[in-house]
């Protein structure tokens, strides 16, 4: 057996068991990818899926335990690959991160600038998507590390740390009525055509569940991912924007928009910083979540992820 066919296997899964698609994706053809397979359960004496004719159907019983063996090999042949960067390189390579929009346009610009300027042999690769597709990303190893709101706690291949913490605001043309009210209630809201995040992003959730609680059913009238996108809808007098304090806290005062905070409505959201389990972690990454937020040591990211580093790893 070998890691080509441990590939295979791997990518047959993340590939919904096409084997068309994993042919494409791993650039070989589909013939050599089902011989692959084949002489893999000839040698373990075990099918790892159950066909129909040629196609594939279902992961069988043994084949789960199989995928379990082969995710940690792979994880660790990745492992060793960033210990050899690690060491021949030191201080150089890429960090891959994969994040949000909102993150990558109001959060991460001064950390990244400032680990350039510590790293400067360091490219960023930033990957944007859905919370998600954040975490996925991390766990298939097309990111180093993860950010982000929703969702991203909920997947057990990935240990999770808080970041920082944030809250709701309101958005509104200038000279609006409720720009004027000493204080904002649900009801106030829920009498506004509104614009916000589309449910898997930015605390979404938390706002559905201030609405549902109150017993109060809000009109939507326009979801987006891109808080800069809600903004221009709001000019445009679609409705009152909801979206995240950071993506209205810098914008110059005296403007066409106004904007309220609104975390006693809905509450305070945190973002979190997410690491697979089991990976082996480059100086940089280290570096890069310390200048995130001062709880995100290099002491608590081992302890989160089960380990300690080992001794003849460079400080």
């Amino acid at each position: 057996m070998n890691l080509h066919q441990f590939r295979f296997v791997q990518e047959a899964v993340r590939r919904n068991l096409n084997l068309t698609e994993t042919a494409r994706a791993l650039f070989t053809s589909q013939p050599g990818v089902s011989k692959a397979i084949l002489e893999l359960e000839g040698e373990l004496g075990v099918d790892i899926f159950a066909r129909h004719g040629k196609r594939l159907r279902r992961i069988t019983e043994p084949g789960a335990e199989v995928l379990k063996s082969i995710e940690i090999i792979m994880r660790e042949v990745g492992n060793l690959k960033r210990i050899g960067e690690e060491f021949s390189k030191q201080d150089a390579g890429t960090l891959s991160i994969a994040t949000t929009h909102s993150q990558a346009r109001y959060f991460l610009p001064g950390p990244v600038a400032q680990l350039r300027r510590k790293f400067p042999k360091v490219n960023i690769s930033l990957h944007q998507g859905s919370p998600a597709q954040v975490a996925q990303m991390v766990i298939d190893e097309v990111a180093d590390i993860g950010i982000a709101t929703e969702a991203i706690n909920d997947f057990d291949g990935l240990v999770t740390l808080p970041c920082y913490e944030w809250q709701h605001a309101i958005v509104m043309p200038a000279g609006h009525p409720l720009s004027q009210a000493e204080t904002l209630t649900l009801e106030d809201l829920a009498l506004q055509p509104l614009v916000s995040y589309h449910p898997s992003f930015s605390g979404r959730t938390r706002v559905d569940q201030a609405f549902a609680a109150g017993n109060l059913k809000p009109t939507i009238v326009l979801e987006a991912i891109d808080a800069d996108v809600i903004k221009t809808y709001v000019r445009l007098g679609l409705g009152i924007g909801i979206l995240a304090e950071t993506a209205v806290r810098d914008d110059p005062p005296g403007g066409d928009l106004v904007w309220r905070p609104v975390g006693h409505l809905f509450g305070q959201n945190v973002t979190r910083v997410a690491f697979k389990r089991g990976a082996y972690l480059r100086n940089f990454v280290f570096a890069f979540a310390e200048m995130l937020a001062d709880r995100l040591t290099r002491t608590t990211i081992l302890q989160a992820m089960g380990g300690e580093p080992p001794a003849s790893a460079p400080a």
